[in-house]
């Protein structure tokens, strides 16, 4: 394993000395200070708990952010985690929790800020909005203040995911004027909340995602982060912000080449994603970890996101020893090419009962229908009278049932794990390669942080060196 180097300067040639470059030097000085974090350097949210609370307090206690992945749960087992949380940790050592978009659902998106202004929790990462919602505004403003310097207190931080100009603009605005308004209407803030509103951007921090497991439009960093920095430079001087908004870049960060490269484009702050599913606090299964930890940068497919099924969307999943995506692929082209059920060949549709969903089209739907019966009433007689729509949520099911039974590690189906991955871990692999980090139980997220950070800095310090020799 590489070692620290104590040395804080190097000499360049005989006649120049420069101070060394050190991994707290990296990033935006205004993040570490906000967030009260030794590193510009952020573990994102990954859904059904996989960024767990073990993670998340573990990255705490080395004075790291992370953010607890709530995709995918009910508000009990966020209250749950949020407690657990607030028990481990003092009151000064950092996290986050996620606010995932939820198109199905706007209610459950509301119920879940309010439980989180009912704890008090001070920052959360946004994630997959494509508008702004009543929900999010809501958490921007509630309780700000006029300070006696005449600067205004924000005590709820956004960061906020982005991979579009388009959505990284409203984000960069201040809370849309019409949802402040109703807010003020439905009794949900003051009038001096209302007014302070205007003065303040909709988020602190803007996470740019580029080539990211899970949810991705594949975008390039290299493209991305100067056309927003400049967006975010134009907003702010328009709009006359008291405080800088940081940018950050996430996606395709598994080496501390990516890293650097982050740091010289602009970014503020990185976040990693993919490189913590393969350590020992993340919160899914042995079986998913054994598959990870052998991953290639090559090793990653894109497949149909279940979430938004069909609208198109996509996710990147891993493609290696998997039959996921090939799968999920099949469904929705099955999905577009016909109308219902009915018109799906005998074969075809074998295969799917028995391959992949291990059940027939009836036991889904019968499962189909007492989760909706719970969660979305309304949604049964949609179902019933749109055979397309049927259609959409028996195979919307296989996507459940993926995700469930990779982060469960059931074995006997391991060839329909749904598992998100970028390339950044096939790079990561590829960078200990050697090393005692190749067994996942020995890697743990705080550490791959600060070995990451420390040799992001070694890049860029070995760069220079090579600029002025």
């Amino acid at each position: 394993m590489l070692k620290l180097n104590p040395k804080s300067t190097w000499n360049v040639n005989n006649s120049l000395s420069l101070p060394k470059l050190v991994p707290e030097r990296l990033g935006d000085s205004e993040f570490l200070e906000d967030h009260g974090v030794r590193f510009a350097y952020v573990a994102g949210a990954m859904a059904h708990g996989i960024a767990s609370t073990a993670l998340v307090a573990r990255m705490a206690k080395q004075r790291l952010l992370s953010f607890l992945g709530t995709g995918g749960w009910g508000l009990d087992k966020i209250e749950s985690a949020i407690q657990t949380l607030q028990q481990t940790l003092c009151e000064d050592e950092p996290f986050g929790m996620n606010l995932l978009c939820n198109l199905d659902n706007p209610a459950f998106e509301e119920a879940t800020v309010e439980l989180y202004l009912k704890y008090k929790i001070c920052r959360i990462e946004a994630s997959a909005f494509m508008q702004i919602t009543p929900s999010l505004v809501l958490y921007r403003i509630r309780r700000l203040s006029r300070n006696l310097d005449n600067t205004i207190n924000i005590p709820h931080k956004i960061m906020a995911k982005v991979s579009r100009p388009e959505v990284a603009l409203q984000f960069l605005s201040p809370p849309p004027p019409r949802i402040v308004q109703r807010l003020l209407e439905q009794g949900r803030i003051a009038q001096e909340e209302a007014l302070l509103a205007q003065e303040i951007p909709m988020a602190d921090d803007i996470c740019i995602e580029a080539d990211s497991g899970g949810h991705t439009d594949k975008g390039v960093a290299s493209s991305l982060v100067p056309a927003i920095i400049r967006l975010r430079d134009d907003i702010s001087q328009r709009m006359n912000y008291a405080k800088r908004i940081r940018i950050g870049v996430g996606g395709g960060l598994g080496t501390p080449q990516a890293i650097a490269s982050a740091f010289i484009l602009g970014a503020d702050f990185v976040l990693t994603g993919s490189i913590n599913q393969a350590t020992l606090e993340a919160g899914t299964s042995d079986a998913v970890k054994d598959l990870l930890q052998f991953a290639e940068p090559q090793d990653t497919a894109m497949a149909p996101a279940g979430d938004m099924f069909e609208l198109g969307a996509q996710v990147q999943v891993l493609s290696k020893g998997v039959l996921f995506p090939v799968r999920a692929n099949k469904l929705y082209q099955l999905y577009k090419t016909h109308s219902c059920l009915e018109e799906i060949d005998k074969k075809t549709q074998h295969q799917i009962e028995t391959k992949f969903f291990q059940r027939s089209f009836e036991q889904v739907y019968d499962e189909t229908k007492k989760y909706y019966a719970q969660k979305n009433p309304d949604e049964l007689n949609k179902m019933e009278y749109n055979p397309k729509h049927k259609m959409a949520k028996i195979f919307r099911w296989y996507f459940a049932y993926s995700n469930r039974i990779a982060i469960q590690g059931f074995i006997d189906d391991r060839v329909n794990f749904q598992i998100s991955c970028g390339p950044a871990l096939g790079s990561f692999n590829q960078w200990i390669a050697g090393t005692n980090l190749v067994d996942w139980r020995n890697r743990h997220v705080d550490e791959i942080a600060n070995l990451l950070m420390f040799e992001a800095s070694e890049v860029l310090n070995r760069k220079f060196i090579k600029l002025f020799t």
